[in-house]
Parts: structure tokens; C-alpha cells; sequence
């Protein structure tokens, strides 16, 4: 396993989030906003800019987490045509920065029904079709999607019909989104051959986020769980706990720009410390690089 943080969780400046990851032992950088730029609008420059960066520190690019599909079911032409253009501009930014796969989402459910995966993968089905993304998507297990659980995951895939689409696997989102008790390890056991990427932060039931290992999750024991069963890929911080205030609805649906990034430098520091010292208590054999 590789530890990885999502940079704008630290900071807006790209430079600052690089040195940080190298400082305290992190792998790679998983690309989100930076220069007040949400992802899928970042030019060519600031993209070649970044990967000369993290590229000069020996970093990986460990993921790029676009809003792709992150919003209300589209019901009309002109919503399903800006979801794919969405899709597009995203892979196509993905591709020129060298990650190795693009985050998507599964649509927002309506909050007064149960999660709908197979009706959200009928519509991703179509706007997928006779797109090229360029590289593997992973789909995101999401508070206030309609993949919140591994088993909806799994709905999702079958409905879906694709093999280039693995799993991000974000336990915590699970918690935060309320849709029934979320049953470690069972529902990690259903799908966990389909994690390409984790998602590390830390719950406080459906109340928000708090400090990695002051929440609801048993992440060192996961950790361990992940690692024994031969997961390779990338531990990704994100934070989404601030020193002195608590995201709102907004920096949640749209984390991107100073608004978002605002007392993260501190808070995930903290984490990434804590995730580190997890990750090199791990046995022999099974630590992270």
C-alpha cells in the first residue's frame, strides 16, 4: 500500500502541498483543486506545472477526483449532454496528468428515497456509451449517491456492464450518509476485490467528519484488513476535518477553492501523522511505501 493525500485538503498551493507529502513520507498527491481552479476546469499549463512538480520530488500522481456525475439524476437533454462534457473534459485532464484512473460518482439519490443504483447505472450507461475515457474510472462509494454501500456498488457494476470501472473505496462516507448500519467487514468482504483506491478520513456518525482516529471508524484495523489481503494501491487522505470549523453543504458537494482548502494545512498534518504512524505499525511485510 501507498500513502497518498488529496491536496487540496492542505492547501491551494500545489508547491506547498508537494514539499508537504515528501516531509512527512507520502507517496503521491491525488489531484483535486489548486489555484482556486476546481478539477475539471485546470488548463493544459497548470496541469504540465503540477506534474513537473510532483514529478521533481519523486511523487506519484495517486489519483484525479473530478465532480464527474456528482449531482441530481439528469432528467433532461441539457443536463445529460453538461454530465457528459463533464466526463470528457475530466478524462481528457486525467490522461494529460498521467493519473491512473478517474474518480466518478453515481449521482445524487433523492433524499426522501432509498439509493437507486441500478437506475443511476442505466443512465451512466448511456453517457458512457461511445466515450473513450482514456484511462480506468473507479466508482466512488458515496454519502449522498446512489452507491453509498459496497452492495449497492455491486448493483451499480452488474447493471453497468463494464469491465475498465473498478471500486473507491470510502468507508467513511458509508457512515455519513445514514442509508442503514454499516457492517464491517461484510460489506468491504462483498466487493473488496474490486478496490483499486481508498478514501481515508474519519466520521462522526451523520454529523460530519472529525481528527483520523477520533471518529467512528477502526481505521488502524482496516488498515491491517487491506493489507493482508494484498491491496496495493493507494491510501488516500482526505480530511475534511478543519481546525475551528465544520465544512458546509457546499464545501462538501463542490471541495474545491480556498473556501474549501481554509484551516486544512494544520488539521491534516495532524492526520497524516497519524495515518503514517498506523501504516509503520503495520507487521513486517505489510507496512506501506
Amino acid at each position: 500500500m501507498k500513502l497518498a493525500v488529496i491536496g487540496d485538503e492542505l492547501s491551494q498551493d500545489p508547491l506547498l502541498v508537494a514539499d508537504t507529502a515528501v516531509q512527512l513520507g507520502f507517496a503521491g498527491v491525488e489531484v483535486r483543486s489548486y489555484d482556486e481552479t476546481p478539477p475539471h476546469e485546470l488548463t493544459d499549463g497548470q496541469i504540465d506545472h503540477h506534474r513537473r512538480l510532483l514529478d521533481e520530488r519523486g511523487l506519484a500522481v495517486a489519483g484525479f477526483a473530478p465532480p464527474i456525475f456528482k449531482g441530481p439524476l439528469p432528467t433532461t437533454d441539457a443536463q445529460l449532454t453538461e454530465a457528459r462534457q463533464v466526463l470528457v473534459d475530466s478524462c481528457r485532464r486525467a490522461v494529460r496528468l498521467g493519473a491512473p484512473h478517474a474518480r466518478i460518482f453515481s449521482f445524487f439519490t433523492h433524499t426522501e428515497h432509498a439509493p437507486e443504483p441500478r437506475r443511476a447505472a442505466e443512465v451512466v450507461a448511456g453517457l458512457l456509451q461511445g466515450v473513450d475515457p482514456g484511462l480506468p474510472l473507479v466508482l466512488e462509494t458515496e454519502s449522498r449517491s446512489n452507491t453509498p454501500h459496497m452492495r449497492d456498488v455491486l448493483d451499480f457494476l452488474d447493471t453497468l456492464g463494464r469491465d475498465d470501472v473498478g471500486v473507491l473505496w470510502d468507508p467513511a462516507n458509508a457512515v455519513r450518509g445514514g442509508w442503514g448500519p454499516v457492517r464491517y467487514p461484510s460489506d468491504y468482504l462483498m466487493g473488496r476485490h474490486l478496490i483499486r483506491h481508498v478514501h481515508v478520513k474519519d466520521p462522526d456518525g451523520t454529523h460530519g467528519y472529525v481528527r483520523l482516529g477520533d471518529g467512528d471508524l477502526d481505521w488502524p484495523a482496516m488498515l491491517a484488513r487491506l493489507a493482508e489481503d494484498g491491496y496495493t494501491g493507494f491510501l488516500s487522505l482526505e480530511t475534511h476535518w478543519r481546525h475551528g470549523r465544520v465544512l458546509s453543504p457546499v464545501n462538501r458537494d463542490r471541495p474545491w477553492g480556498e473556501d474549501f482548502s481554509r484551516d486544512g494545512f494544520a488539521a491534516s498534518i495532524e492526520c497524516m501523522q497519524r495515518l503514517r504512524a498506523w501504516c509503520d505499525r503495520l507487521p513486517r511485510g505489510l507496512e506501506t511505501s
